[in-house]
């Protein structure tokens, strides 16, 4: 008669260790994944900006000859990368960056790079206070003289004028690899032939405009009945985009 609670009380302590097993896996997992999508999202302008700044650090000590700090600017030009990519990581995650996406080109474009750009105006503006207040050691009050009178605002300039023309360049490619989808704009750069495509490049290019303005003006039901005209220009669309089946030519 004794024996039955006992038993039930050590199941239910059975499964309580199991569920408090079970719960930081889950937990770490979560924000594995969540760290993971966020370095993935980090990665692309990070990675541009890192060729990018290095590219100008080059130029820059040939220009003027010096090349005793080249180490110290690769340093200087890593960091802002890494700064850069944070910004941008940060700017995505607001509303207001979608703001022209249904636009033409040129409207997102300018837009998001001046988005970016202000962006990381104010991030280098802390990450200099920051290193003033809190490495160097220098009173709080401080620092907006300091910035009048000390900061070397024309190298400060000069390097935010080149990030806006990095961030045109960079907001451009990803503009037209959202517009022709995900990779296809690397594959029409780098691994197609054009002997592989049904339609050139810029009647490719025509297609999906018309695809994305019949979506503009059409309903999904439009679409999914046969019936409608909307459904018949899908197709014909669809058909002249679409790639024949077959086997791939061999390299040689």
């Amino acid at each position: 008669m004794r024996s039955a609670p006992v038993l039930d009380t050590d199941s239910h302590k059975c499964e309580s260790r199991v569920e408090a097993t079970h719960a930081p896996v889950g937990i770490a997992r979560r924000v594995g994944a969540f760290l993971l999508r966020e370095l993935r999202e980090m990665l692309p302008p990070t990675i541009f900006f890192f060729i990018g700044f290095n590219l100008i650090v080059l130029t820059t000590n040939l220009l003027v000859a010096n090349y005793g700090a080249t180490f110290g600017s690769f340093m200087l030009a890593t960091g802002a990368a890494l700064v850069v990519g944070k910004a941008v990581l940060v700017a995505n995650a607001t509303r207001s960056i979608r703001r022209y996406d249904r636009a033409p080109l040129i409207r997102p474009i300018l837009f998001k790079a001046a988005f970016y750009w202000a962006v990381v105006f104010v991030a280098r503006l802390l990450e200099h206070w920051i290193r003033f207040w809190l490495v160097e050691g220098h009173p709080l009050g401080t620092f907006l003289p300091h910035l009048v009178a000390v900061f070397d605002w024309h190298r400060f300039i000069a390097i935010q004028l080149w990030i806006f023309v990095l961030f045109l360049i960079y907001e451009t490619a990803t503009e037209l690899n959202h517009l022709f989808g995900k990779g296809e704009l690397w594959h029409l750069l780098v691994t197609s032939r054009p002997s592989e495509l049904p339609l050139d490049r810029r009647q490719r290019i025509l297609e999906l405009v018309r695809l994305s303005k019949l979506a503009d003006t059409h309903s999904i039901d439009e679409f999914r009945d046969p019936s409608t005209l909307a459904h018949t220009q899908l197709v014909d669309i669809v058909h002249r985009i679409a790639r024949e089946a077959g086997p791939r030519p061999l390299d040689g």
